[in-house]
């Protein structure tokens, strides 16, 4: 009877948790929801104990592990939190926010509630350098909102770190005074991981202590893995030891070695992953794998797709209807959901990869090889499974009828884009019999995309003038040039039926009320708006819409603007005026392509987006049972994940292309280029050239003898003696007068005509490659070490390569003028929320002199606050924070230094900044 009565009582108290069916389908011995458990705290009115909240659940003794853990999960990620006598409260009774941190490189960062990630970053939370002594980048913290900063942003403090994001950097080794530590790539953690065995002192209010352990020998420049031992707090620097030795920072392959590590990216296939994918077929088999699904391969589909490509997910036939009522589209895509099973482990690596990332010259694959480039790869003349997307488009563009299914097919062709531009262009002609075989349906794919194309325009989908660039690379793996992707209509073909098939896979997961993820794209942020609206008023243009414009809107205010002369600042404000698409459960449509509804259903081999709505087709149309998430809660936690990593994909991929542009642009330092002011900040100008697609900073100090404003709404810098603006759109002509590697920095100045005179020969570099070589056989360092160490001397007037017997002043720089670092290239970086021009500061062991001959344009930049003539520079060039203090930039150049600049002072100053 007692048994019966506490059966009673657990029943009646899970029927008032009104998401207990839901816990029910999702696990085997379901627990009180979390919802219902943060409902019984509030309903209490005051703090519970763990004991407390587990009887008032009705927590029987097989339940109590797993609702201990389900409460440490809630708090990890910020659901429940403890006061301190260890009750549980919610956060929002202790006005807590839960946040993920991001850092900045100069050390204050912000506070993201974990609701607003991927979207607008209004509600973010500023935290001064103070506070992120406790937290790093990546880290998940409890936030209590102070006041507001000299900004009018919200500031707040960390009351605690629930879940620490880094137990492993990536860096470079430095030995400083007897200590040796680790500086990370990712100037975001902006800390040093000391090494253990080292006394650590982290400066100012931090306490000095020794650390237990020892270092290995690793020699200081390297690049390592650290693995921390102890986080960072109050006033102690996190403490690791080396994990992996990678090698030199200049040896080939290294910036993507770094950028997998410090984006965190998985690069290599667990054991369990290579075992599983070893186990699947060869080849299709068609008695074992038709079943059910229809036999397509009587359809000449054909693949279209880039010269390099080698895995390929996507096939199209297109035929015209009888009686001119359209045409009939077929978009096979490769069904990758029949080979990788929702548990398996490899579909727990590809949910962790969440997609595919491109590199230059190297792919990390979602899937492994034998997936992505053997079963699940659509190569010509041979069986493979799809999901297909069998659509009738009529004469005006629209999708009259879909269905998807299940199929085989037999791929007809692999084609290039330029190779069927070429053909429908009338450029040339099929040689191969299956190429003439396959021209027909090729022309009506191309009549198809015409009628798609117009229909996309009259919808009013947003069409913005982008160029893409592409690197091409030497034997010996460096880049040769930097070349503009050229776009055919054989591109845009296929991205438009590509499109078609989207669109339809999303509208039937609506219309069967199938849960998924759709790619959403959401109307401007309102503040967004109002500065976008701000802009287009000097300009005499306005954007209809109202509060609500739609991208029908944008489409005709840019229509409005192609011709004009400054079309390119005025397309670059559009575009930074709109949202990241993301992904998401909760359909809201695709605002830049003006679709009510939009999903990724094309790519599942490099997306796993697209993976999940391939199951979750074939679950409507019960062609199988597969495990999807459970609830509205899981799709939009694996949203946010997937969101989170293309978003890491193309941060680690920028890495990468700066990294390998920066080494590009070492070779032509002194060389004037024209270029196009593409941002400004409080700091300076960027300047991308024409010629070779390449960002640098034309630094605020270099700009002149003024004071220049930073203008956010008009996208300018101002000066205010001379009121001379630089705006977005700008065009300007700069010499590059640094490449950095450590910092992926270019640096540019306004040239002059003298610099345009005398500009680098190749001669002149067939000396300094020589000199590197020379100095390499005798240093034993790698060759490009040596010449990134020749560059930065001569960068700083203390090294110039010349031939044997030569006068200085031979190698592209004038005689008795050496060439003079532009921007902050010598001194602390400024704070990007700084209205003023920073200004440089003298090198360690440089001395002021008087120049030998006028510079012939001034680049004194005067200091707000009428600093002395002379100010003496800091200890160091260092505040007591790290930092570079500003000092007022004197309009004589510096004179040549009487020594040499040790190879390593490159490091020095890049410590100063840490």
């Amino acid at each position: 009877m007692k048994m019966s009565k506490n059966s009673n009582r657990v029943a009646k108290i899970r029927r008032l948790d009104p998401f207990y069916e839901r816990e029910k389908e999702k696990y085997e011995n379901p627990l009180p929801s979390r919802e219902y458990m943060m409902q019984t705290l509030e309903a209490a009115a005051c703090p519970m104990s763990e004991s407390a909240l587990a009887a008032q659940l009705a927590i029987n003794e097989d339940e109590q592990i797993p609702f201990e853990r389900r409460i440490r999960a809630m708090e990890r990620e910020g659901q429940l939190m403890r006061n301190r006598k260890g009750a549980l409260i919610l956060p929002n009774k202790a006005d807590l926010v839960a946040c993920r941190v991001e850092g900045h490189p100069d050390g204050f960062g912000f506070a993201r509630p974990e609701t607003s990630i991927g979207r607008d970053k209004s509600a973010d939370i500023f935290l001064d350098n103070r506070q992120m002594e406790k937290a790093l980048h990546g880290d998940r913290v409890l936030v209590r909102v102070t006041g507001t900063d000299r900004r009018g942003r919200p500031e707040g403090s960390i009351v605690e770190v629930t879940e620490r994001a880094n137990t492993e950097v990536v860096g470079r080794v430095f030995d400083e005074y007897g200590v040796r530590y680790v500086v990370p790539e990712d100037r975001r953690l902006h800390t040093r991981i000391v090494l253990a065995g080292e006394p650590v002192s982290a400066g100012g209010s931090r306490r000095p202590r020794k650390t237990a352990g020892a270092t290995p020998e690793i020699q200081p420049g390297q690049v390592v893995v650290a693995e921390i031992l102890e986080q960072p707090g109050k006033r102690t620097l996190p403490v690791g030891r080396i994990k992996e030795v990678l090698g030199n920072y200049a040896d080939p392959g290294m910036e993507i070695e770094i950028a997998l590590r410090k984006h965190d990216l998985p690069f290599e296939f667990p054991q369990a992953v290579i075992d599983e994918a070893a186990l699947l077929p060869e080849e299709v088999v068609v008695e074992r794998d038709l079943g059910k699904r229809e036999d397509l391969r009587d359809i000449p589909l054909v693949t279209i797709d880039g010269e390099t490509a080698k895995d390929f997910d996507d096939a199209v036939f297109a035929e015209a209807l009888p009686k001119g009522k359209g045409w009939r589209l077929v978009v096979a895509i490769a069904d990758v959901s029949h080979y990788v099973r929702p548990g398996s482990a490899l579909d727990t690596e590809a949910t962790a990869r969440g997609n595919s990332v491109y590199f230059p010259r190297r792919v990390i694959p979602m899937l492994p090889e034998k997936i992505s480039n053997g079963l699940c790869s659509l190569n010509p003349d041979v069986d493979r499974l799809a999901m297909v997307c069998d659509a009738q488009i009529d004469a005006n563009g629209d999708v009259t009828k879909y269905r998807f299914y299940p199929a085989i097919f037999r791929s007809r062709a692999r084609l290039t884009y330029n190779q069927v531009w070429s053909w429908l262009s009338g450029e040339a002609q099929p040689a191969t019999v299956v190429h003439q075989a396959v021209q027909p349906q090729l022309h009506t794919l191309y009549a198809l995309f015409k009628t798609l194309h117009a229909a996309r325009f009259k919808r009013g989908a947003i069409d913005f003038d982008t160029v893409e660039t592409q690197m091409r690379f030497n034997e010996q793996g460096k880049i040769e040039a930097i070349v503009p992707v050229i776009r055919n209509d054989a591109h845009r073909l296929i991205e438009e039926c590509m499109l078609a098939a989207n669109v339809c896979a999303a509208d039937f997961l609506e219309k069967k009320k199938q849960p998924g993820l759709f790619r959403i794209h959401g109307t401007p942020a309102p503040a967004k708006l109002e500065a976008l609206r701000d802009f287009m008023k000097e300009f005499g243009l306005g954007l209809e819409g109202g509060d609500s414009p739609t991208g029908k809107d944008y489409g005709k205010l840019l229509d409005q603007i192609r011709e004009r002369p400054d079309f390119s600042l005025l397309q670059t404000i559009l575009l930074r005026s709109m949202q990241q698409a993301i992904y998401s459960p909760d359909n809201i449509g695709h605002f830049g392509l003006s679709y009510e509804y939009y999903t990724h259903f094309t790519s599942p081999i490099r997306r796993y987006p697209d993976l999940l709505v391939h199951r979750a087709i074939k679950t409507a149309l019960k062609f199988e049972k597969v495990p999807l998430p459970a609830t509205e809660a899981a799709w939009e936690e694996i949203g946010l994940h997937c969101s989170a990593t293309e978003r890491r994909a193309d941060e680690a991929t920028r890495d990468v292309e700066a990294w390998l542009k920066c080494y590009y642009m070492q070779d032509r330092i002194g060389e004037v280029f024209d270029g196009t002011i593409s941002g400004v900040t409080a700091f300076g100008a960027f300047v991308t050239l024409d010629q070779v697609y390449v960002e640098g900073l034309v630094h605020i100090s270099e700009l002149g003898t003024d004071y220049f404003h930073h203008d956010p709404i008009r996208h300018c810098l101002i000066g205010e003696r001379t009121k001379q603006q630089y705006r977005v759109g700008d065009r300007l002509r700069v010499k590059l007068v640094r490449a950095d590697l450590e910092s992926n920095r270019i640096d540019f100045v306004p040239a002059t005509a003298i610099d345009e005179a005398v500009q680098p020969t190749e001669a002149t570099r067939s000396d300094r490659d020589a000199l590197a070589q020379e100095r390499s056989r005798k240093t034993g360092r790698p060759v490009a070490v040596e010449r990134h160490l020749l560059d930065m001397e001569m960068d700083k007037g203390s090294a110039t390569p010349r031939k044997k017997g030569a006068p200085t002043g031979t190698t592209g720089t004038p005689a008795g003028k050496s060439r003079q670092l532009g921007g902050h290239g010598s001194g602390g970086k400024p704070h990007p929320g700084s209205g003023n021009p920073a200004s440089k500061s003298p090198s360690k062991g440089k001395t002021k002199s008087k120049p030998k001959a006028k510079p012939a344009a001034p680049t004194a930049v005067k200091s707000r606050g009428a600093p002395k003539p002379a100010a003496k520079p800091a200890a160091k060039g260092a505040s007591k924070s790290g930092a570079a203090k500003p000092k007022a930039v004197s309009a004589k150049p510096a004179a040549k230094p009487k020594a040499a600049a040790k190879p390593n002072a490159t490091n020095r100053s890049r410590r100063a900044k840490t």
